[in-house]
Protein backbone atom coordinates (compact mmCIF):
# COMPACT_ATOMS: atom_id res chain seq x y z
CA UNK A 1 0.00 0.00 0.00
CA UNK A 2 1.17 3.53 -0.76
CA UNK A 3 1.28 5.71 2.33
CA UNK A 4 2.42 8.77 0.32
CA UNK A 5 5.64 9.40 2.20
CA UNK A 6 7.40 12.71 1.86
CA UNK A 7 10.77 12.89 0.13
CA UNK A 8 12.50 13.05 3.52
CA UNK A 9 10.57 10.06 4.85
CA UNK A 10 11.37 8.02 1.74
CA UNK A 11 15.03 8.89 2.31
CA UNK A 12 14.86 7.58 5.90
CA UNK A 13 13.34 4.32 4.64
CA UNK A 14 15.96 3.96 1.91
CA UNK A 15 18.88 4.56 4.28
CA UNK A 16 17.53 2.15 6.91
CA UNK A 17 16.77 -0.45 4.22
CA UNK A 18 20.27 -0.18 2.76
CA UNK A 19 21.94 -0.64 6.15
CA UNK A 20 19.62 -3.57 6.85
CA UNK A 21 20.29 -5.33 3.57
CA UNK A 22 24.03 -4.66 3.38
CA UNK A 23 25.12 -4.83 7.02
CA UNK A 24 22.51 -6.32 9.35
CA UNK A 25 21.16 -9.32 7.42
CA UNK A 26 24.62 -10.70 6.50
CA UNK A 27 25.75 -10.58 10.15
CA UNK A 28 22.58 -11.28 12.13
CA UNK A 29 23.15 -15.01 12.59
CA UNK A 30 26.73 -14.47 13.76
CA UNK A 31 25.72 -11.68 16.16
CA UNK A 32 22.96 -13.89 17.58
CA UNK A 33 25.26 -16.89 17.98
CA UNK A 34 28.03 -14.91 19.67
CA UNK A 35 25.85 -12.60 21.83
CA UNK A 36 27.80 -9.81 20.14
CA UNK A 37 26.88 -6.13 20.47
CA UNK A 38 26.62 -4.64 16.95
CA UNK A 39 28.85 -1.63 17.56
CA UNK A 40 30.15 -1.35 13.99
CA UNK A 41 26.65 -1.44 12.55
CA UNK A 42 25.44 1.16 15.04
CA UNK A 43 28.38 3.37 14.13
CA UNK A 44 27.31 3.10 10.49
CA UNK A 45 23.82 4.17 11.51
CA UNK A 46 25.37 7.17 13.24
CA UNK A 47 27.32 8.10 10.13
CA UNK A 48 24.09 7.84 8.13
CA UNK A 49 22.36 10.20 10.64
CA UNK A 50 19.74 7.64 11.69
CA UNK A 51 20.34 8.32 15.39
CA UNK A 52 19.41 11.92 14.75
CA UNK A 53 15.97 11.13 13.29
CA UNK A 54 13.96 11.90 16.49
CA UNK A 55 16.27 14.66 17.79
CA UNK A 56 15.45 18.33 17.04
CA UNK A 57 17.49 20.10 14.38
CA UNK A 58 18.89 22.65 16.83
CA UNK A 59 20.73 19.81 18.58
CA UNK A 60 22.14 18.25 15.44
CA UNK A 61 19.25 15.95 14.61
CA UNK A 62 16.80 15.49 11.75
CA UNK A 63 13.87 16.88 13.71
CA UNK A 64 11.61 13.98 12.83
CA UNK A 65 8.58 12.79 14.71
CA UNK A 66 7.17 9.48 15.85
CA UNK A 67 6.21 8.46 12.30
CA UNK A 68 9.76 9.05 11.04
CA UNK A 69 11.36 6.85 13.71
CA UNK A 70 8.69 4.20 13.06
CA UNK A 71 9.70 4.09 9.40
CA UNK A 72 13.36 3.58 10.30
CA UNK A 73 12.67 0.94 12.95
CA UNK A 74 10.39 -1.06 10.65
CA UNK A 75 13.26 -1.50 8.20
CA UNK A 76 15.84 -2.27 10.89
CA UNK A 77 13.46 -4.76 12.50
CA UNK A 78 13.16 -6.56 9.18
CA UNK A 79 16.85 -7.36 9.50
CA UNK A 80 17.34 -8.15 13.19
CA UNK A 81 15.33 -7.22 16.26
CA UNK A 82 18.46 -7.45 18.41
CA UNK A 83 20.31 -4.81 16.41
CA UNK A 84 17.18 -2.70 16.07
CA UNK A 85 16.55 -2.89 19.83
CA UNK A 86 20.02 -1.52 20.55
CA UNK A 87 19.23 1.39 18.23
CA UNK A 88 15.73 1.94 19.63
CA UNK A 89 16.93 1.79 23.25
CA UNK A 90 19.24 4.72 22.63
CA UNK A 91 16.29 6.81 21.43
CA UNK A 92 14.28 5.64 24.45
CA UNK A 93 17.10 6.68 26.78
CA UNK A 94 17.30 10.16 25.34
CA UNK A 95 13.52 10.83 25.20
CA UNK A 96 13.31 11.96 28.87
CA UNK A 97 15.90 14.64 28.19
CA UNK A 98 14.04 15.80 25.07
CA UNK A 99 10.74 15.82 26.97
CA UNK A 100 11.72 17.32 30.33
CA UNK A 101 15.40 18.27 30.28
CA UNK A 102 16.71 21.80 30.63
CA UNK A 103 18.17 23.67 27.68
CA UNK A 104 21.65 23.17 29.12
CA UNK A 105 21.04 19.45 29.46
CA UNK A 106 19.79 19.17 25.89
CA UNK A 107 22.81 21.05 24.58
CA UNK A 108 25.12 18.77 26.54
CA UNK A 109 23.71 15.35 25.63
CA UNK A 110 21.59 15.44 22.47
CA UNK A 111 24.22 16.35 19.83
CA UNK A 112 26.50 13.43 20.69
CA UNK A 113 23.60 10.97 20.57
CA UNK A 114 22.31 12.47 17.31
CA UNK A 115 25.76 11.91 15.79
CA UNK A 116 25.88 8.31 17.01
CA UNK A 117 29.01 9.09 19.04
CA UNK A 118 27.33 8.11 22.31
CA UNK A 119 24.57 5.63 23.10
CA UNK A 120 21.85 6.07 25.71
CA UNK A 121 19.83 3.71 27.94
CA UNK A 122 16.64 3.99 29.98
CA UNK A 123 16.75 2.81 33.60
CA UNK A 124 13.26 2.06 34.95
CA UNK A 125 12.76 -1.68 35.56
CA UNK A 126 13.81 -3.34 38.84
CA UNK A 127 13.42 -6.82 40.32
CA UNK A 128 10.18 -5.73 42.03
CA UNK A 129 9.19 -2.96 39.65
CA UNK A 130 8.32 -4.10 36.15
CA UNK A 131 4.70 -3.61 35.18
CA UNK A 132 4.20 -2.05 38.61
CA UNK A 133 6.52 0.95 38.36
CA UNK A 134 5.39 2.09 41.82
CA UNK A 135 7.51 -0.73 43.27
CA UNK A 136 10.76 1.13 42.56
CA UNK A 137 13.27 0.85 45.40
CA UNK A 138 16.19 2.84 43.97
CA UNK A 139 16.61 6.10 45.89
CA UNK A 140 18.28 9.44 45.27
CA UNK A 141 19.17 11.67 48.24
CA UNK A 142 20.46 15.22 47.97
CA UNK A 143 23.77 15.74 49.77
CA UNK A 144 25.00 19.27 49.30
CA UNK A 145 25.53 19.84 45.58
CA UNK A 146 25.30 16.14 44.70
CA UNK A 147 22.65 13.47 44.41
CA UNK A 148 23.53 10.11 45.97
CA UNK A 149 21.84 7.18 44.22
CA UNK A 150 21.47 3.69 45.68
CA UNK A 151 19.73 0.69 44.17
CA UNK A 152 19.73 -1.71 41.24
CA UNK A 153 17.99 -1.61 37.88
CA UNK A 154 17.29 -4.87 36.06
CA UNK A 155 17.16 -5.93 32.39
CA UNK A 156 18.36 -2.61 31.03
CA UNK A 157 18.93 -2.57 27.28
CA UNK A 158 22.29 -1.09 26.25
CA UNK A 159 23.56 -1.62 29.79
CA UNK A 160 27.35 -1.63 29.76
CA UNK A 161 27.43 -0.19 26.24
CA UNK A 162 25.75 3.19 26.73
CA UNK A 163 27.49 6.30 27.96
CA UNK A 164 24.31 8.14 29.00
CA UNK A 165 21.66 6.63 31.31
CA UNK A 166 18.33 8.22 32.26
CA UNK A 167 17.37 6.69 35.58
CA UNK A 168 14.24 6.80 37.75
CA UNK A 169 14.75 7.01 41.53
CA UNK A 170 12.61 7.76 44.56
CA UNK A 171 13.37 11.14 46.09
CA UNK A 172 10.46 11.25 48.57
CA UNK A 173 8.70 7.96 49.29
CA UNK A 174 5.99 9.64 51.34
CA UNK A 175 4.61 11.31 48.20
CA UNK A 176 3.93 8.09 46.30
CA UNK A 177 3.98 8.58 42.52
CA UNK A 178 4.93 12.22 43.02
CA UNK A 179 8.00 11.17 44.94
CA UNK A 180 9.90 9.81 41.92
CA UNK A 181 12.38 11.83 39.90
CA UNK A 182 14.62 11.24 36.87
CA UNK A 183 18.36 11.74 36.60
CA UNK A 184 21.15 11.48 34.08
CA UNK A 185 23.92 9.10 35.10
CA UNK A 186 27.04 8.88 32.98
CA UNK A 187 29.38 6.00 32.34
CA UNK A 188 32.24 6.31 34.80
CA UNK A 189 30.33 8.12 37.53
CA UNK A 190 31.69 7.02 40.94
CA UNK A 191 29.58 4.26 42.49
CA UNK A 192 27.96 3.25 39.19
CA UNK A 193 28.65 -0.14 37.59
CA UNK A 194 26.89 -2.57 35.27
CA UNK A 195 26.36 -6.27 35.88
CA UNK A 196 27.30 -9.06 33.43
CA UNK A 197 25.33 -9.45 30.21
CA UNK A 198 22.16 -11.50 30.59
CA UNK A 199 21.78 -14.70 28.55
CA UNK A 200 18.55 -14.25 26.60
CA UNK A 201 16.28 -16.37 24.43
CA UNK A 202 16.22 -13.76 21.68
CA UNK A 203 17.52 -10.29 20.75
CA UNK A 204 20.95 -11.65 21.68
CA UNK A 205 22.80 -8.95 19.74
CA UNK A 206 21.54 -6.35 22.20
CA UNK A 207 23.19 -5.95 25.59
CA UNK A 208 20.99 -6.42 28.67
CA UNK A 209 22.46 -5.89 32.16
CA UNK A 210 21.78 -4.67 35.64
CA UNK A 211 22.65 -1.09 36.57
CA UNK A 212 24.15 -1.04 40.06
CA UNK A 213 24.30 2.12 42.17
CA UNK A 214 26.28 2.08 45.43
CA UNK A 215 26.49 5.61 46.81
CA UNK A 216 26.68 6.83 43.22
CA UNK A 217 27.33 10.56 43.27
CA UNK A 218 26.21 12.82 40.45
CA UNK A 219 26.05 16.63 40.19
CA UNK A 220 22.88 18.36 41.36
CA UNK A 221 22.13 19.63 37.87
CA UNK A 222 21.67 16.10 36.52
CA UNK A 223 18.04 16.14 37.71
CA UNK A 224 15.77 15.88 34.64
CA UNK A 225 12.93 18.38 34.89
CA UNK A 226 11.44 19.23 38.26
CA UNK A 227 11.69 17.20 41.43
CA UNK A 228 8.87 14.66 41.73
CA UNK A 229 7.96 14.59 38.02
CA UNK A 230 9.77 11.36 37.22
CA UNK A 231 6.70 9.22 36.61
CA UNK A 232 5.09 11.89 34.43
CA UNK A 233 8.21 11.94 32.27
CA UNK A 234 8.27 8.13 32.16
CA UNK A 235 4.66 7.95 30.97
CA UNK A 236 5.22 10.60 28.30
CA UNK A 237 8.37 8.79 27.19
CA UNK A 238 6.67 5.41 26.86
CA UNK A 239 3.64 6.86 25.08
CA UNK A 240 6.04 8.30 22.49
CA UNK A 241 8.22 5.20 22.19
CA UNK A 242 5.68 2.33 22.06
CA UNK A 243 4.90 2.83 18.35
CA UNK A 244 8.60 2.18 17.78
CA UNK A 245 8.24 -1.25 19.38
CA UNK A 246 5.17 -1.80 17.23
CA UNK A 247 7.31 -0.90 14.20
CA UNK A 248 9.76 -3.64 15.12
CA UNK A 249 6.79 -6.00 14.99
CA UNK A 250 6.02 -4.77 11.48
CA UNK A 251 9.61 -5.38 10.43
CA UNK A 252 9.78 -8.92 11.73
CA UNK A 253 6.32 -9.65 10.32
CA UNK A 254 7.43 -8.55 6.87
CA UNK A 255 10.63 -10.59 7.09
CA UNK A 256 8.67 -13.70 8.08
CA UNK A 257 6.25 -13.33 5.18
CA UNK A 258 9.17 -12.81 2.79
CA UNK A 259 10.93 -15.95 4.00
CA UNK A 260 7.84 -18.16 4.23
CA UNK A 261 6.45 -17.18 0.82
CA UNK A 262 9.80 -17.62 -0.92
CA UNK A 263 10.19 -21.04 0.69
CA UNK A 264 6.63 -22.09 -0.21
CA UNK A 265 7.28 -21.27 -3.87
CA UNK A 266 10.43 -23.41 -3.92
CA UNK A 267 9.49 -26.36 -1.70
CA UNK A 268 8.17 -29.24 -3.80
CA UNK A 269 5.83 -31.80 -2.28
CA UNK A 270 3.47 -34.13 -4.15
CA UNK A 271 5.03 -32.91 -7.41
CA UNK A 272 4.23 -29.22 -6.99
CA UNK A 273 5.30 -26.17 -4.91
CA UNK A 274 3.52 -26.15 -1.56
CA UNK A 275 2.24 -22.61 -2.22
CA UNK A 276 -0.17 -24.32 -4.61
CA UNK A 277 -1.95 -25.99 -1.68
CA UNK A 278 -4.90 -24.07 -0.26
CA UNK A 279 -3.87 -24.83 3.33
CA UNK A 280 -0.55 -23.03 2.80
CA UNK A 281 -2.18 -20.21 0.85
CA UNK A 282 -4.58 -19.55 3.73
CA UNK A 283 -1.74 -19.36 6.27
CA UNK A 284 0.17 -16.92 4.07
CA UNK A 285 -2.98 -14.91 3.37
CA UNK A 286 -3.73 -14.52 7.07
CA UNK A 287 -0.13 -13.48 7.70
CA UNK A 288 -0.40 -10.78 5.02
CA UNK A 289 -3.78 -9.54 6.29
CA UNK A 290 -2.55 -9.26 9.86
CA UNK A 291 0.61 -7.43 8.78
CA UNK A 292 -1.16 -4.85 6.63
CA UNK A 293 -3.82 -4.20 9.26
CA UNK A 294 -1.12 -3.72 11.88
CA UNK A 295 0.89 -1.42 9.62
CA UNK A 296 -2.16 0.78 9.02
CA UNK A 297 -2.80 1.12 12.76
CA UNK A 298 0.86 1.75 13.64
CA UNK A 299 1.28 4.41 10.97
CA UNK A 300 -1.99 6.11 11.91
CA UNK A 301 -1.09 6.02 15.62
CA UNK A 302 2.36 7.50 14.98
CA UNK A 303 0.87 10.33 12.92
CA UNK A 304 -1.71 10.95 15.65
CA UNK A 305 1.06 11.19 18.26
CA UNK A 306 2.93 13.64 16.03
CA UNK A 307 -0.10 15.93 16.29
CA UNK A 308 0.66 16.20 20.04
CA UNK A 309 -2.79 15.29 21.37
CA UNK A 310 -3.48 15.79 25.07
CA UNK A 311 -3.86 12.06 25.62
CA UNK A 312 -2.14 9.53 23.40
CA UNK A 313 -1.89 6.55 25.76
CA UNK A 314 -4.74 4.58 24.20
CA UNK A 315 -3.56 4.66 20.59
CA UNK A 316 0.04 4.11 21.66
CA UNK A 317 -0.96 0.98 23.57
CA UNK A 318 -3.33 -0.23 20.85
CA UNK A 319 -0.72 -0.21 18.10
CA UNK A 320 1.87 -1.84 20.36
CA UNK A 321 -0.50 -4.69 21.25
CA UNK A 322 -1.73 -5.33 17.73
CA UNK A 323 1.62 -5.23 15.94
CA UNK A 324 3.57 -7.26 18.48
CA UNK A 325 0.87 -9.92 18.87
CA UNK A 326 0.91 -10.08 15.07
CA UNK A 327 4.70 -10.52 15.04
CA UNK A 328 4.49 -13.49 17.41
CA UNK A 329 1.67 -15.10 15.42
CA UNK A 330 3.23 -14.50 12.01
CA UNK A 331 6.68 -15.72 13.09
CA UNK A 332 5.12 -18.89 14.49
CA UNK A 333 3.20 -19.39 11.24
CA UNK A 334 6.38 -18.87 9.21
CA UNK A 335 8.09 -21.66 11.12
CA UNK A 336 5.04 -23.86 10.53
CA UNK A 337 5.03 -23.21 6.78
CA UNK A 338 8.71 -24.13 6.59
CA UNK A 339 8.25 -27.20 8.78
CA UNK A 340 11.43 -28.88 10.00
CA UNK A 341 13.56 -26.43 8.04
CA UNK A 342 11.96 -23.51 9.85
CA UNK A 343 12.96 -25.02 13.17
CA UNK A 344 16.63 -25.12 12.22
CA UNK A 345 19.08 -22.31 12.93
CA UNK A 346 20.22 -22.46 9.33
CA UNK A 347 16.99 -20.65 8.41
CA UNK A 348 16.28 -17.15 9.83
CA UNK A 349 12.66 -17.70 10.88
CA UNK A 350 13.88 -19.76 13.87
CA UNK A 351 15.64 -16.64 15.17
CA UNK A 352 12.72 -14.41 14.23
CA UNK A 353 10.34 -16.49 16.33
CA UNK A 354 12.69 -16.27 19.34
CA UNK A 355 13.13 -12.53 18.85
CA UNK A 356 9.42 -11.79 18.38
CA UNK A 357 8.48 -12.90 21.89
CA UNK A 358 10.19 -10.00 23.63
CA UNK A 359 8.06 -7.50 21.72
CA UNK A 360 5.03 -8.64 23.74
CA UNK A 361 6.96 -8.10 26.97
CA UNK A 362 9.26 -5.09 27.03
CA UNK A 363 8.16 -1.46 27.26
CA UNK A 364 5.04 -2.68 29.02
CA UNK A 365 3.60 -6.17 28.60
CA UNK A 366 0.66 -6.49 26.24
CA UNK A 367 -1.54 -7.39 29.19
CA UNK A 368 -0.68 -4.05 30.83
CA UNK A 369 -1.31 -2.30 27.51
CA UNK A 370 -4.78 -3.79 27.46
CA UNK A 371 -5.28 -2.46 30.98
CA UNK A 372 -4.34 1.01 29.75
CA UNK A 373 -6.75 0.77 26.82
CA UNK A 374 -9.56 -0.42 29.09
CA UNK A 375 -8.93 2.37 31.59
CA UNK A 376 -8.98 4.98 28.84
CA UNK A 377 -12.23 3.56 27.48
CA UNK A 378 -13.72 3.75 30.99
CA UNK A 379 -12.76 7.43 31.21
CA UNK A 380 -14.15 8.22 27.76
CA UNK A 381 -17.51 6.60 28.38
CA UNK A 382 -17.81 8.08 31.85
CA UNK A 383 -17.88 11.50 30.18
CA UNK A 384 -20.70 10.55 27.82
Amino acid sequence: MDYFLTEEQSMIVDIARQITDEQIIPKRAELDEKDEFPREILESMGQADLFGVPIPEEYGGFGGGCFDIVLALEQLGRGCIGVATAFAASALGIYPIMISGSEEMKQKYLPSVAAGKKFAAFGLTEANAGSDASGIQTTATLDGDEWVINGTKQWITNGGEAQIYTVVAITDRSKGARGASMFVVEEGDPGFTCGPKEKKMGIRASSTTELIFKDCRIPKDRLIGRLGTGFITVMKTLDSSRPGIAALGLGIGQACIDEATSYAKQRIQFDKPIIGFQAIQHILADMAIQLEASRALVYASAKHIDAHPKDMSKVSSMCKVMATDMAMKVSTDAVQVMGGYGYMREYPVEKMMRDAKILQIYEGTNQVQRNVIGQELNKEYSRK
